[in-house]
């Protein structure tokens, strides 16, 4: 049976960016490298295939995100894929302890927020959505602190 979530791997256009954008929101680095030969192939059904890889972590929880850029065959972007009611990938989500500090950190790094900070009114998580390079959907989510009162419904 499954026992964790290894990665999650995202197809980028320009590694470098996307590696660097990633390590603003915290991630470290892990490993980096090509990918090419019969055995890259096989595993992800496309032919000649010639790409590079980075690994990055986050935390000591074991978060970890693969980018990969492919120069053979090359990418293409779908329109729609970064449309929040599409089928398939959504978007990631990542908690953090201090909503509007993060926001306000990435702001002045330049990202661009989707809405100003929402609250669920059920459970009183506070969210908000961005994108990332190659129009990659992004959450950040602050749970509320159990020693705080239940917001009202």
């Amino acid at each position: 049976m499954l026992h964790t979530i290894d990665h999650v791997n995202v197809v980028v256009s320009d590694l470098d960016e996307a590696k660097a954008f990633f390590r603003q929101l915290g991630f470290s680095i892990g490993n980096e490298g090509r990918l090419e030969g019969e055995w890259i192939s096989a595993i992800v059904g496309l032919p000649d295939v010639k790409a590079r890889y980075v690994t990055l972590s986050l935390g000591d929880v074991g978060t970890n995100l693969e980018l990969i850029q492919y120069y053979s065959p090359a990418s293409g972007q779908d329109p729609w894929m970064s449309k929040a009611n599409q089928l398939g990938y959504r978007h990631i989500a990542f908690e953090v302890e201090d909503l509007e500090r993060t926001v306000q950190d990435l702001k002045e790094k330049g990202v661009t927020f989707l809405s100003p900070i929402q609250t669920y009114p059920e459970t009183g998580k506070r969210l908000v959505y961005f994108y990332g390079p190659d129009m990659i959907l992004l959450e950040l989510a602050q749970y509320p602190n159990p020693a705080e009162p239940e917001p009202k419904k």
